[in-house]
């Protein structure tokens, strides 16, 4: 198991747009692996590239009885359903608020080793989707929650016991090949 460090909300690669994958090397499945280990040790639903300091547009997900990741994802939306729920992520730990989301999305991307892949998501996956999609351009939930909500939000982030109000020092990125070394 390799668990790697998540970046918390402050740090500025989560502010980042992440680059396409061009290589489907053994480094990419490297930090598949550790995304993947990271987000289960995490107990979480997804994980991108960016909350380990690398910024390269991948992602892992398990969710909704479905597991797997995508490289270089886009998403469209399916039918004009919407929903209201409950939504936190591993960068702002111990924290979620309601954030408002499409209800059905196919996201189209490649696996690990180049090849195509399609995922289906309705409720929790579209959910996950959406959410580490928006990672992968540097846009955080927070961004999609109504004034009200954000307001809150930030009050209660600058309480946090892991929130000092400063932009946290930067590691070296585990996967100094993909440029992105902080």
């Amino acid at each position: 198991m390799t668990v790697q460090p998540i970046r918390l909300f402050g740090d500025p690669v989560l502010r980042t747009a992440a680059t396409e994958v061009t290589d489907f090397d053994k480094e990419l499945r490297t930090l598949v692996k550790d995304l993947w280990d990271t987000m289960q040790d995490a107990g979480g639903a997804g994980l991108a590239a960016p909350q380990l300091g690398v910024g390269l547009r991948v992602f892992t997900y398990h969710c909704d009885g479905f597991a797997g990741h995508l490289v270089n994802p886009t998403w469209d939306v399916v039918g004009e359903e919407m929903q209201d729920g409950s939504e936190g992520c591993l960068s702002i730990p111990g924290m979620s608020w309601d954030c408002k989301r499409h209800l059905h999305v196919v996201a189209k991307g490649w696996n690990m080793h180049g090849e195509p892949v399609e995922v289906e998501g309705t409720e929790t996956l579209a959910r996950c989707i959406q959410h580490e999609s928006d990672h992968l351009d540097g846009v955080l939930f927070l961004d999609r929650l109504d004034a009200d909500t954000r307001k809150q939000a930030m009050r209660e982030i600058r309480q946090a016991e892991w929130f000092d109000g400063t932009v946290p020092t930067l590691k070296q990125s585990p996967h100094p090949l993909f440029g992105r070394s902080s």
